[in-house]
């Protein structure tokens, strides 16, 4: 019963694409609350320090919040790798790493080593790396201009002498 419909010629595509739109769900609603958490609570933090004139907490939090959100993102790498292994799509741990990370950053640098009939799930890790790094881009513009704040109050510069 099941053979036709396994030897069908589409089928490891929409595996594929089941699976891997299943996990990249995953990892992005896991990006987005991970990294909206640390936002927020550098907001916080940088508000009450602007307030108080405590601009190298500022400069301190915004360092901290960026390798923070930079632990995110390997986490996410991590978890795509355990991912492939528990598939048993790789058979070393270490090699799951690197081609996670190879995708997930988008270099690909790493050959790619899935089993065959699996070869598409790469596109969806790559896919979650890429609108995970552009969120973050995101979130650390939104950062810098606390930062710049923090800087020019800390020296007494005004945005039209920053212009000049």
């Amino acid at each position: 019963m099941l053979d036709p419909i396994l030897n069908y010629p589409f089928f490891p595509l929409f595996r594929d694409s089941i699976w891997g739109i299943s996990y990249l769900t995953i990892i992005l609603i896991f990006h987005g609350t991970a990294i909206n958490h640390v936002y927020m609570h550098f907001e916080n933090l940088t508000r009450n320090n602007l307030k108080l004139g405590q601009y190298n907490r500022v400069f301190f939090h915004f360092y901290v919040t960026f390798v923070l959100i930079a632990m995110i993102h390997i986490l996410e790498i991590l978890f795509w790798s355990i991912f492939l292994l528990r598939l048993d799509l790789i058979d070393k741990p270490i090699d799951a790493l690197i081609f996670a990370g190879s995708c997930y950053t988008t270099v690909g640098f790493a050959a790619d080593t899935l089993r065959e009939g699996w070869k598409s799930l790469a596109f969806f890790i790559s896919f979650s790396g890429l609108f995970s790094l552009a969120w973050t881009t995101s979130i650390m513009i939104g950062m810098t201009g606390a930062y710049k704040s923090a800087w020019n109050q800390k020296y007494g510069r005004t945005t039209s002498e920053d212009e000049k």
